[in-house]
C-alpha cells in the first residue's frame, strides 16, 4: 500500500505538474491584462480595470453608465446631462476643444473619445502622455451593444454591460422585425438651420431611419454633417421633415411654411423631435426609433 501511494504522488513528477499546471491556469486570469480593441482599430490594454475614466462626449457618457461604469467616471464634457448623476460630475471640454490641464491632473487610467468629435490633436497629446485612449466612432445600431460590452470588458463591469447589451438586441430586433420592411418614406433630417445642415448616410441617424422604413434623402452626400441649401431640399422633395427641436411649437417647424411646394409641407408632415433621441448613441437611440418608426407609420396611413 505504501508503495503506492509513492508511485501515485512520485511517478514521474506528474501529479505535482498537474497540480502546478491546474494553480497556473486558475491564477492566469488575474494575471493577464485587459484587451479590446476600439473603433479606430487599436487595441486597448489595461493591466486592471479602470478606475479613473474620463468621457470625451455625452453619448459615451450614456453608454459609460449603461455598462455599469458610472462609479468610474471622474468627469465629463458639457451637454453631459443624462442620467441624472451625470450632471454633477467635473467637465473638462465642451465644443470649443478639451481642457488638458484639467484632464491630465485628474489622472485617469482610461480616456473614451469620440473619434470624429473630439480635437484630434488634442487626443494625440493625451496619448502621447501614457494616458490610455479608447476611440469610440458608433455608425450603426448594432455598433451600441458592440460598444457596451467592449466598455464592461474595461471598467470590469461586464455582467451589467452584456445585460444591457443583450435587452438592446432584443428590442433593435423586435422593432426591425415591425417597421424594416415597410413601403420606404424619404426623409429630410434637419439639424440646424443656419446655416441649413444635416446628416448623411454614414451617420447612425440613417441607419435608424433604415429600421423603420426610412430613406434619408441626402444620404450620398460626402461629409457626415454636411451644409446645404433650400434649394437642394426643394429637389429631394422628401416626404417627411425631421427638425432637431424639443416641441412642435418651435419656430424652426413653421420656417418650412414659406415652401408650400414641398410635399412634406403640403401634406402636413414636418415634425419635431429632440436632438438627443436620434442622434446620441446611446441605448436611449431606440426610444427616438421607436418614435420615428410610429410616426413614419401615420404617414404611410
Amino acid at each position: 500500500m505504501d508503495e503506492l501511494r509513492v508511485r501515485v504522488v512520485t511517478g514521474h513528477g506528474l501529479g505535482s505538474l498537474g497540480a502546478i499546471i491546474l494553480l497556473w491556469m486558475l491564477l492566469l486570469p488575474a494575471w493577464a491584462d485587459i484587451s479590446v480593441t476600439d473603433d479606430a482599430g487599436q487595441p486597448v490594454v489595461l493591466d486592471k480595470s479602470a478606475q479613473r475614466i474620463i468621457s470625451l462626449a455625452p453619448y459615451i457618457t450614456e453608454l459609460l453608465f449603461a455598462a455599469g461604469a458610472g462609479e468610474a467616471i471622474v468627469a465629463v464634457t458639457a451637454f453631459s446631462d443624462y442620467p441624472e448623476a451625470a450632471q454633477s460630475l467635473t467637465q473638462v471640454g465642451d465644443g470649443g476643444g478639451l481642457d488638458l490641464e484639467a484632464i491630465i491632473a485628474l489622472q485617469p487610467d482610461l480616456v473614451v473619445a469620440w473619434q470624429s468629435g473630439n480635437p484630434r490633436g488634442q487626443v494625440a497629446r493625451l496619448q502621447s502622455l501614457g494616458i490610455t485612449v479608447f476611440f469610440s466612432e458608433p455608425r450603426q445600431l448594432e455598433d451600441v451593444p458592440a460598444t457596451l460590452r467592449r466598455l464592461g470588458r474595461l471598467a470590469g463591469t461586464e455582467s451589467v454591460a452584456v445585460a444591457q447589451a443583450d435587452s438592446f438586441n432584443r428590442r433593435y430586433a423586435e422593432l426591425q422585425e415591425r417597421y424594416a420592411q415597410r413601403s420606404k418614406v424619404s426623409v429630410f433630417y434637419q439639424i440646424w438651420n443656419q446655416p441649413l445642415m444635416t446628416l448623411n448616410g454614414e451617420h447612425l441617424f440613417s441607419d435608424v431611419l433604415r429600421l423603420c422604413g426610412g430613406e434619408n434623402v441626402f444620404k450620398t452626400l460626402p461629409t457626415l454633417a454636411p451644409q446645404i441649401d433650400i434649394e437642394a431640399v426643394l429637389l429631394a422633395n422628401p416626404d417627411v421633415i425631421v427638425v432637431a427641436a424639443d416641441d412642435s411649437d418651435s419656430p424652426l417647424l413653421a420656417a418650412w411654411q414659406r415652401w408650400p411646394q414641398l410635399s412634406a409641407v403640403k401634406q402636413g408632415h414636418v415634425y419635431a423631435m429632440p436632438r438627443d433621441q436620434l442622434v446620441r448613441h446611446s441605448p436611449r437611440i431606440l426610444d427616438g426609433a421607436e418614435r420615428l418608426c410610429k410616426l413614419l407609420d401615420g404617414v404611410r396611413r
